[in-house]
């Protein structure tokens, strides 16, 4: 539905007001719109191809490799040395 003359011309008086009053606001929503579209466009071209990992999501990923390695070879060792203490 389009916008009737009069209600354009107040929303251009009330942007206007806005930016007159308020520059740092006027640079915040510049920001946040350009952060937005270029959001949009990312996941435009994405939507045929796959989607990389981010890399914190590879960093936690390798970090809980790590630790279930690191437990898993706790409980050999302790499972180990507990069958070794029994045979004597």
């Amino acid at each position: 539905m389009a916008w009737s003359q009069d209600e354009e011309r107040m929303l251009a008086q009330i942007e206007q007001h806005l930016v007159d009053d308020d520059p740092r606001l006027v640079a915040r929503l510049e920001s946040f719109n350009a952060r937005v579209r270029r959001s949009e466009e990312r996941s435009k071209g994405q939507l045929g191809g796959r989607r990389r990992p981010r890399r914190s999501t590879v960093i936690i990923l390798i970090s809980w490799l790590l630790i279930a390695t690191l437990v898993a070879t706790l409980l050999i060792m302790v499972l180990r040395h507990d069958a070794a203490a029994l045979a004597f």
